[in-house]
């Protein structure tokens, strides 16, 4: 049996992607797993790499998806794009870490915001 969770956060990935790919973001890799974690969105905009953290939730009930983002996450995220780009050989290319918050609401239709250059690391 699928995991409901699971399903709701890919469906929200594909939300995230369609929409920043309307907005001119090339695709480069999706739930890419690396040794240091997971990274939901690894996009061009331009000649930025662009590391994109989905955050998906049925409501704002409680708070906006995009505040589930920790200090602790943050450095997760910062190792793993540290680790993509060196993998890639594209430790010179600008970066950027953005934020994408989808709500899917159970009646009317989901809510993409994005929030470019969410945070910059302070190990970059």
């Amino acid at each position: 049996m699928a995991d409901p969770r699971r399903e709701m956060a890919l469906r929200g990935e594909r939300l995230a992607e369609a929409f920043l790919k309307k907005r001119g973001f090339k695709s480069i890799a999706r739930r890419f797993n690396t040794p240091v974690g997971e990274l939901d969105l690894v996009m061009r905009d331009g000649t930025t790499l662009v590391f994109v953290e989905v955050k998906t939730r049925r409501d704002r009930v409680f708070a906006d998806p995009q505040d589930a983002l920790n200090p602790t996450k943050w450095r997760r995220l910062t190792r793993a794009a540290h680790w993509f780009v060196r993998c890639r050989g594209w430790e010179n290319d600008p970066c950027r870490f953005d934020v994408v918050g989808v709500t899917l609401p159970e009646r009317g239709d989901p809510e993409v915001e994005h929030f470019p250059a969410a945070f910059v690391p302070k190990d970059w």
